[in-house]
């Protein structure tokens, strides 16, 4: 008990089963303290683990202005009463994490994403691109 009421209060069953063996010398199992922490109430809550998750599709290029880079994220949900899905397909520009457009359907094709990204490129006008071949137009490709 002088452990917990002191600096120790704060530590959780296994670091106090460090003290207890260390200080004391005691042959105690970690699971036994945590056994009779249970007992006198004074366990620690467990600490919520948040993840991190780190961006890796855009990691290796570097990013200086607007409409340099975008990314597609698709997301789908259920419909309770009509037993369906749901889709969502939206167009992210990775330097300012804006949205740019995006599609709300009961199915996602690869027509549905040609037309998203159709009507994104005339959203921040980007008709045509100059490439090492010359101009191409943006249309003629989707």
């Amino acid at each position: 008990m002088e452990l917990i009421s002191g600096e120790a209060g704060v530590y959780g069953y296994r670091k106090l089963c460090l003290r207890l063996r260390s200080e004391y010398a005691l042959q105690i199992n970690k699971k036994k303290v945590y056994r009779l922490c249970k007992e006198l109430d004074i366990l620690q809550p467990q600490r919520e683990v948040k993840f991190h998750y780190p961006r890796k599709l855009a990691r290796n290029r570097i990013i200086t202005e607007s409409n340099q880079l975008w990314e597609a994220d698709i997301k789908y949900g259920y419909i309770e009463g009509e037993e369906r899905f749901f889709f969502i397909l939206s167009l992210i520009d990775v330097y300012d994490r804006s949205i740019i457009d995006y599609h709300i359907g009961l199915h996602c094709t690869g027509h549905d994403a040609g037309q998203l990204v159709q009507r994104a490129l005339f959203k921040r006008q980007q008709f045509e691109r100059e490439t090492k071949f010359g101009l191409q137009l943006y249309g003629e490709l989707i």
